[in-house]
């Protein structure tokens, strides 16, 4: 539905044209610090503005109406709101009847009925992740280490000082691609994870495929161990800190975090609405018909999505680590 979470939940609400967009944060311990600063850096790493992304500007002006006093969580629910601003909705009456490619409009449509919200997608927008960094910002805030994102390639480019080139020859074309980011954390404690169905790499999966685009989370090594041998594969533990002397397993043992640090690659599809020309399904017709996208679209999200992945990963960690924190609360004596 439109919470995740045990310990620590977090419920998404709003959509890409109403009038605002936000998140409602339960579970926070009292007495934890926040720093507004990092909400708002991680909040300026997804706005637009570089070559290739939209041009729609949203201010991404936040504000924390409950849960905080004196720059510290109070224990009760933290409600974040963002407005929206920059919208213009007359750019998506036709995909009402002549729904995009690869979005979500046509099977909102059937689900919800006709009754959703279509415009710039509504639910299934992008735009709903600028609240996910706000809640990501505060739960990296509780964990005891560190997570890092990067962006390693677009399309089938890898050296990342040609980017700006590369878009601009995508979006002439009138176009768009993809990319594949990296997360990395510091070395995580060991134990985290709640098997069998919340282990860690299963909800790392969770939480990261819940973000628009995505269509790939590889962890370790991943897909490309297809090639070793379990005698290559496998990782020595070297010390009583599960320091191993390989991470094919990327810091995941049996669901559980293994001590070592948590490495994952993501990979984004390409952004579904494009100004090149497609022959796509027009309901009222009932038969397929040019479509001509109108609006304002990334022609690689991949560009500015990178903080959206680290600071969701953050979610499933943070609700990990306060679950792990309980087997603390007991002892045999």
């Amino acid at each position: 539905m439109n919470t995740y979470g045990s310990l620590f939940k977090v419920t998404l609400y709003g959509e890409s044209h109403q009038k605002a967009i936000g998140v409602v944060i339960d579970g926070v311990p009292p007495g934890i610090k926040i720093d507004e600063s990092i909400i708002q850096a991680d909040l300026l790493k997804r706005k637009a503005g570089a070559v290739g992304t939209t041009t729609r500007i949203e201010e991404d002006a936040y504000e924390i109406t409950s849960g905080l006093f004196n720059q510290h969580t109070t224990g009760s629910p933290i409600h974040i709101m963002i407005e929206n601003k920059d919208v213009r909705s007359k750019d998506y009456s036709a995909l009402k009847k002549h729904p995009r490619p690869g979005h979500a409009d046509y099977v909102a449509h059937v689900k919800y009925q006709g009754y959703n919200d279509y415009r710039g997608g509504g639910r299934f927008s992008g735009r709903l992740t600028a609240a996910l960094v706000c809640a990501g910002a505060i739960a990296k805030q509780i964990l005891p280490f560190k997570i890092t994102h990067e962006l390693i390639q677009v399309g089938t480019l890898t050296n990342l000082e040609k980017l700006d080139e590369y878009l601009e020859k995508i979006a002439e074309e009138g176009d768009s691609i993809g990319g594949i980011i990296q997360l990395k954390t510091s070395p995580l404690p060991m134990g985290l994870g709640e098997p069998f169905f919340q282990k860690l790499d299963a909800e790392v999966a969770k939480i990261l495929f819940s973000i628009p685009a995505v269509k790939g989370v590889d962890i370790g090594t991943g897909f490309s161990g297809i090639t070793l041998k379990g005698s290559e594969f496998n990782d020595p533990i070297l010390d009583a800190s599960g320091k191993t002397k390989s991470n094919h397993s990327g810091g995941v043992s049996g669901g559980l975090s293994n001590g070592n640090p948590l490495k994952i690659r993501v990979m984004v599809k390409p952004t579904s609405s494009i100004k090149k020309a497609q022959e796509t399904y027009h309901k009222e017709e009932n038969q397929t018909k040019t479509l001509e996208i109108k609006g304002r679209h990334d022609v690689c999200i991949a560009r500015r999505i990178g903080i959206v992945l680290e600071n969701a990963l953050a979610l499933a960690l943070v609700d990990l680590y306060l679950l792990n924190q309980t087997y603390k609360t007991f002892s045999k004596e």
